[in-house]
C-alpha cells in the first residue's frame, strides 16, 4: 500500500533537504574559494561596532545590517548570531552603475559577522579577486589585478581593524 500523498511528499521534501545539506556542508574551518573569514577577539556586536566605525573612518557608508537569527526567532526558529553587513561608497559605485545598472543586483558589498559552534565571533568577507573574477565579471566588468590587490587590501584592513 502506499503511502498517502501528504506523507509521501513529506518523506521526499525531507529527503532532498538532507541532500542538500550534504551538499552545501564544508569540514569545519574550511572555507569556499574566494572566502576569507578572520577570528575577533570581540564578541558579535562590538566586531559590527568594530567594522562600521572602520568603514566610516574611511569615508564608506554602512547601508544596512540584516540580522538573521532575529529574523529566525520572529518565525520561531533558532539561528545562532548571523549579521550581514551591507556596505559600499558611493562615490565609487555610482559611475559603475551609471554605465553598467545591473552591477545594482550584486552591489553593495557585504560581510558577514557571525557565531561559531563554540561561541566565537568570526567575520567572513570575500577576497578582492573573487569580488572582480565573480561579482564584477558576470555583469561584464574588467578589474585589472592592480586594483583586486588594492580591495583585497583595503577588506583585509577594515577586517583587521573590526578583529583585533
Amino acid at each position: 500500500m502506499q503511502p498517502a500523498l501528504p506523507q509521501r511528499l513529506a518523506w521526499s521534501l525531507l529527503r532532498l533537504l538532507v541532500l542538500c545539506g550534504l551538499l552545501l556542508a564544508t569540514p569545519a574551518g574550511a572555507a569556499p574559494d574566494g572566502v576569507v573569514t578572520t577570528p575577533s577577539r570581540h564578541g558579535q556586536r562590538e566586531t559590527l561596532d568594530r567594522f562600521e566605525a572602520a568603514l566610516r573612518a574611511a569615508g564608506w557608508l554602512v547601508f544596512a545590517e540584516i540580522d538573521h537569527a532575529a529574523a529566525a526567532t520572529a518565525v520561531g526558529m533558532r539561528l545562532p548570531p548571523r549579521t550581514v553587513v551591507l556596505f559600499g561608497n558611493p562615490r565609487a559605485g555610482t559611475p559603475g552603475m551609471a554605465e553598467t545598472p545591473t552591477l545594482a543586483l550584486d552591489l553593495p558589498m557585504r560581510v558577514l559577522v557571525w557565531q561559531d559552534d563554540a561561541g566565537a565571533t568570526q567575520l567572513t568577507r570575500s577576497t578582492g579577486a573573487d569580488l572582480a573574477q565573480r561579482l564584477f565579471a558576470r555583469h561584464g566588468v574588467v578589474i585589472p589585478p592592480a586594483q583586486q590587490a588594492g580591495t583585497e587590501a583595503f577588506l583585509a584592513g577594515l577586517a583587521a581593524g573590526a578583529t583585533e
